[in-house]
């Protein structure tokens, strides 16, 4: 799958290279991401308008190398001001609303940028967990929901995409994503 970015991206951020950062932590809010994207410019001397960072973070998610985290996938250990503090106790707080988690998805292939491995000192982020069952249940159902829109759109290079992300998340997660594919590629077939 080309994951080039289709905007003006440094060439230091691209998709994987926020899987890699998102990986660090366990999970981020797009919020957290942006700041952390901050930072890796920062060390570079560059800024990043908050619009590219968005295009990325926009590609990443819709090619599934970065997946939205339902609520039962992680352990929510933010504040209503974003990043928790260190003497935070874990669970202290709530997401901001529209703030959805991010999380790792089934197509990525996480690096990291140089100076990321500094990120959760800098930000004074713990780290992390998701639940990766039921993570993969939420991306084989948005997996699902948009084969169908493919299929009702004629949108055969949307399927095609599809397909190959099954693929990729039966081998990332313990889900049969069969039925799914079986759909897609008998409409690719028709068409």
């Amino acid at each position: 799958m080309d994951r080039a970015p289709t905007h003006d991206a440094p060439d230091w951020l691209v998709p994987d290279a926020l899987a890699g950062v998102v990986d660090l932590f366990g999970w981020l809010t797009p919020t957290e991401l942006r700041r952390a994207v901050d930072e890796l410019a920062f060390k570079r001397r560059e800024t990043v308008e908050a619009d590219t960072v968005a295009a990325v973070v926009d590609d990443a998610v819709d090619a599934y190398v970065l997946v939205s985290a339902p609520p039962a996938a992680i352990d929510e250990d933010t504040t209503e001001g974003g990043l928790m503090a260190k003497d935070t106790p874990r669970h202290a707080g709530t997401l901001r609303d529209g703030d959805q988690p991010l999380a790792v998805g089934p197509v990525a292939f996480p690096t990291l940028p140089e100076g990321a491995v500094d990120l959760p000192h800098i930000l004074d982020v713990d780290p992390r967990t998701v639940t990766r069952e039921a993570l993969a249940d939420a991306v084989l159902e948005r997996l699902s929901d948009e084969a169908v829109a493919s299929i009702t759109a004629d949108d055969p290079t949307r399927l095609e995409t599809l397909a190959d992300v099954t693929y990729d998340l039966e081998a990332w997660a313990a889900v049969d994503v069969g039925r799914v594919r079986d759909r897609i590629v008998a409409e690719l077939d028709d068409s």
